[in-house]
């Protein structure tokens, strides 16, 4: 257990120390649960998927003009062919195709299996039922193969896989109606203080409208995540621990806002102590220090700062959750951007500051602050497109130097 009262540096973990201690403590979730396609988008995956059937189906054109077979034409010379009738999409030509005619197709439309051409409609001359090709027509154009870009029994998709409505067009070409996903992880969370009023009540004095449910609660909108929220817990030991011992029965994450600074965390820590454990309680970042994480039997435990969350939730939780549910393992876009405007910072703590990030014409990244830097401060939160991160070591910046900066709700996969 780490003294909550050392106050020294040496007591903060970094943030690749925590998020390692994270890592090492949760293993995906697999129970799988099959799911129509309709409810499939934003899930992760199960197992791989592989096609039942060729795409396409069939050899088909590509555009609307005249299919023919390459061996009725005479290279480098204009030829004629009879017109033997008509294929159209969902309506083929069925019969067979004689040497010397061709036949008529339209988009998407099944080309007979004796053809393997076609040539756009507006490059022929049409006499009667006589169709003139002009000379140096290339062979094997404009026709989509059958098993062209799916063959029967290929990989359609495979986990790890977060399925996009790209995804599931896929799926659907292929015919596949119902797929196996893993089931959706079950998150519970609650604010606690007595200072805390909902909103759309009247604000008393000494009370707070409580911000932070509704941050967690856009947060957690992921297709793959059933969220219980359980509203607002006063400061008080026996309703905190009856809460959390009830919420972990049937949750795999608890996640609560408030509680974490030294004076208010004994609540938690005994509570976890008698029926749990934590595992860390300070970090060496700022905004975000005082964060708690532990378990409750098979239930993971976040306690996340009072104050706005999202530096704490999109740095720790976020990819916590990620993991849990199987999601691929991405990490958050990072860009490095010239600073319009002096920064301030003491040493000591990596330090994400809310920033507006722009690019010029020349495609040049810039980035000025945000606002006021407080932790409680939600405007510049609003205002913000970045975090501006400083390193630990780092006391400032000055206008003109470069930074590192973070885009909100931009991943890209992680290198193998």
């Amino acid at each position: 257990m780490i003294d909550l009262c050392n106050t020294q540096p040496g007591a903060l973990l970094t943030l690749p120390e925590a998020l390692a201690k994270i890592k090492a403590a949760i293993s995906p979730i697999d129970d799988p649960e099959i799911v129509v396609l309709n409810n499939a988008a934003g899930r992760m995956l199960s197992d791989p998927v592989y096609s039942p059937i060729n795409i396409p189906y069939d050899n088909n054109a590509s555009m609307d003009g005249y299919a023919f077979s390459s061996s009725d034409i005479e290279p480098e010379k204009a030829f004629s062919l009879k017109l033997a009738g008509t294929s159209w999409a969902g309506r083929p030509f069925t019969d067979t195709l004689k040497p010397g005619y061709c036949i008529k197709v339209f988009t998407g439309a099944v080309v007979p299996p004796e053809t393997d051409s076609v040539i756009m409609q507006e490059q022929v001359r049409t006499e009667e039922t006589t169709i003139h090709f002009p000379a140096q027509v290339k062979a094997h154009q404009n026709i989509r193969f059958a098993g062209e870009d799916i063959q029967q029994g290929g990989l359609l998709l495979a986990p790890p896989k977060k399925l996009s409505v790209y995804d599931l067009g896929l799926l659907a070409s292929a015919g596949v109606n119902a797929i196996k996903v893993k089931r959706k992880i079950k998150i519970a969370f609650f604010s606690t203080g007595d200072e805390l009023t909902a909103v759309g009540q009247a604000l008393q004095p000494g009370k707070i409208y409580d911000s932070n449910r509704y941050l967690l609660i856009e947060f957690l909108k992921e297709a793959s995540y059933l969220v219980t929220d359980m509203g607002v817990i006063a400061d008080n030991k026996q309703w905190l621990q009856e809460s959390l011992i009830n919420a972990a029965k049937e949750h795999d994450v608890i996640i609560t806002t408030g509680g974490a600074s030294v004076g208010e965390a004994d609540y938690v820590q005994e509570i976890l102590a008698d029926c749990g454990q934590v595992n860390f309680w300070k970090l060496a970042i700022k905004p975000g220090k005082p964060l708690a994480f532990g378990s409750i039997g098979r239930c993971h435990f976040f306690g996340l700062p009072g104050n706005p969350v999202a530096v704490t939730f999109q740095q720790l939780l976020a990819p916590a959750l990620k993991q849990l549910s199987g999601a691929p393992k991405n990490k958050a876009l990072r860009l490095t951007a010239t600073s319009t405007c002096r920064l301030k910072k003491t040493q000591g703590r990596l330090e994400f500051q809310r920033g507006i990030l722009t690019q010029d014409d020349s495609g040049d990244f810039f980035v000025t602050s945000a606002g006021h830097q407080g932790s409680h401060i939600l405007g510049s939160m609003s205002a913000a497109n970045c975090f501006i991160l400083l390193p630990a070591e780092c006391d400032g910046l000055n206008i003109g130097d470069k930074v590192l900066v973070e885009p909100f709700g931009v991943e890209l996969p992680s290198n193998p």
